[in-house]
């Protein structure tokens, strides 16, 4: 464990050794989806406020830089040539690409948020209702912050324990929740020019939190950046075998 909390769990072995970082709130089954298929050994990061891990005992951690140095710390401890992001894991790899250009051999970025700007107004009002959910717990019992969780969820997916758990997470989160959305990984995505290795992005076209737009620049910045975009609210759950074999086949070339 670090000093913030972050803790880290290995599955699988041999080459290539894959770095796994979820996003802001992922319950511990959603964090692990990524990992599924992939070649070689996974290692499966859970950030501070997250699950079983304790809560950062700085508020302050929840800045890009802070996340993304763990995310590193942890890459370097477990000897990871690859990695995925998901969300602010994405955005975390994306702040570790533009200031160590060759530090992986492949990087897959799913549901990025965000570059050099902001999220756009849209997806800040989305942060803005999860927030007044985790403020009004005290007198609602979560109610209203519940009822958020299941806006975002497209119709009909089999969720079971999911928006309980995702609560319970966000609970842990109001810090995080009030000052991700006005923050950006990057200063100038100018940075990216440099890096090196293939890098796999990934959109959703109809996802609340994640503008596509975003997807599709981070992608056409990158030198080796490749896009693949699916018409879904929430592909990790409505398209995970086509993401699981996607992220299979990406991680597993040389």
């Amino acid at each position: 464990m670090l000093p913030s909390g972050t803790t880290w769990r290995v599955h699988g072995g041999g080459e290539p050794v894959t770095l796994v970082t979820h996003g802001l709130g992922a319950t511990d089954g959603e964090a692990r989806i990524p990992a599924s298929g992939v070649p070689g050994t996974r290692v499966v990061l859970t950030l501070p406020g997250h699950g079983s891990a304790a809560d950062p005992p700085d508020p302050g951690y929840w800045d890009y830089g802070r996340v993304a140095a763990d995310v590193l710390r942890v890459a370097d401890l477990v000897g990871a040539d690859r990695a995925v992001g998901v969300s602010l894991g994405a955005g975390a790899l994306t702040r570790i690409a533009a200031e160590h250009p060759r530090r992986f051999r492949r990087l897959a970025l799913l549901l990025p948020a965000a570059i050099d700007e902001p999220r756009n107004p849209a997806v800040s009002e989305v942060f803005d209702r999860l927030l007044a959910g985790v403020r009004a717990a005290a007198t609602d019992e979560g109610a209203t912050l519940r009822e958020s969780v299941r806006e975002g969820l497209p119709a009909g997916a089999a969720v079971g324990q999911y928006v309980e758990q995702r609560t319970a997470n966000l609970l842990r989160l109001g810090t995080a929740l009030e000052r991700l959305p006005d923050q950006a990984p990057l200063t100038d995505r100018a940075a990216l020019e440099n890096v090196a290795c293939p890098v796999l992005v990934v959109g959703a076209t109809a996802d609340p939190l994640h503008d596509s737009e975003v997807a599709k620049q981070l992608a056409a910045t990158l030198p080796r950046g490749r896009l693949e975009l699916f018409d879904s609210a929430a592909p990790m759950m409505t398209e995970r075998t086509a993401l699981r074999r996607l992220l299979g086949e990406f991680l597993a070339a040389d």
